[in-house]
């Protein structure tokens, strides 16, 4: 009998309060690029593509707070991304002032936080 776990996270859906200013920081910062087959849902949103999978920006009322969230991103909900050339995006996120913190078990990651308030931690490959 085939196994039945799942295998592979095929997306991640983020909330956000503003989709141009989302798509400011995931297309515009971060480079991912914009998938144009969004069915219309109903509401404002955007799907972003990563080799493996995407990120779905849903343009809703949000119910999580984004006061009182821990400063370091490790320690709050966040998602993950791999990074090819890790030195010139965090160079990329200076050039713009854009605030993160270092990994703390020391691997070369940081967390950032989108204008959301939503922690993504990026991880040179």
């Amino acid at each position: 009998m085939p196994e039945s776990r799942p295998k592979n996270l095929l997306h991640v859906s983020v909330l956000t309060a503003d989709l141009a200013r989302s798509l400011q920081f995931y297309h515009n910062l971060l480079g991912l690029d914009i998938i144009t087959e969004r069915p219309d849902l109903g509401y404002p949103g955007a799907w972003l593509r990563l080799d493996n999978g995407e990120i779905h920006l849903l343009q809703l009322d949000n119910p999580d707070p984004r006061h009182g969230r821990p400063d370091h991103g490790g320690r709050d909900r966040h998602f993950a991304l791999s990074v090819s050339n890790f030195p010139a995006l965090k160079a990329k996120l200076n050039d713009h002032s854009v605030r993160y913190t270092e990994s703390k078990s020391g691997r070369l990651a940081l967390f950032v936080r989108d204008p959301d308030g939503n922690a993504v931690e990026l991880i040179g490959e």
